[in-house]
C-alpha cells in the first residue's frame, strides 16, 4: 500500500486525452488526464465513467445539454449516453471507470489509445 499524490502524478505529463492509469482497485481503473479542447462524441456500451475535476473545469456536452463541471466536483456519464468532454482551458481530471472502458467508446480515431501508461 502506498499514497498517491495526485498533484505530483500530473506533473509527469504535459499531453491531452492519454489518460495515465494511477491506480487500481476491484476491476476499477482510477485514471488522470489531462483536457484541452473539444474531445470526440462517442458513449461506452458497458460502462458508467465518473469525471471528478482536481483543477480547471470543463464543459459536458450531450446532445440535449451542456453541463459545467468544476473544480471539485464530479459528473457519472451512465453507460450508453453520448458525450463529448470539451475544455477551454487546461483541466486535471480523476476518472473512476471499469478497466475494460476505452478511452473513445464506440468510436476509433486518432485519439484512440489502446493501452494506457501506468504512472
Amino acid at each position: 500500500m502506498e499514497k498517491v499524490n495526485v498533484s505530483e502524478k500530473l506533473s509527469f505529463f504535459n499531453d491531452y486525452y492519454n489518460p495515465r492509469i494511477a491506480g487500481e482497485l476491484n476491476g476499477q481503473q482510477v485514471k488522470l488526464v489531462k483536457l484541452k479542447g473539444p474531445f470526440t462524441w462517442h458513449h461506452h456500451e458497458h460502462e458508467d465513467e465518473l469525471f471528478y475535476v482536481v483543477k480547471g473545469s470543463f464543459d459536458m456536452e450531450l446532445r440535449d445539454k451542456t453541463i459545467t463541471v468544476n473544480e471539485g466536483e464530479f459528473i457519472i456519464i451512465p453507460k450508453g449516453v453520448e458525450h463529448l468532454p470539451n475544455a477551454k482551458e487546461e483541466a486535471h481530471i480523476m476518472l473512476f471507470e471499469p478497466a475494460s472502458t476505452f478511452n473513445t467508446g464506440s468510436v476509433e480515431n486518432e485519439l484512440s489509445k489502446k493501452e494506457l501508461k501506468k504512472i
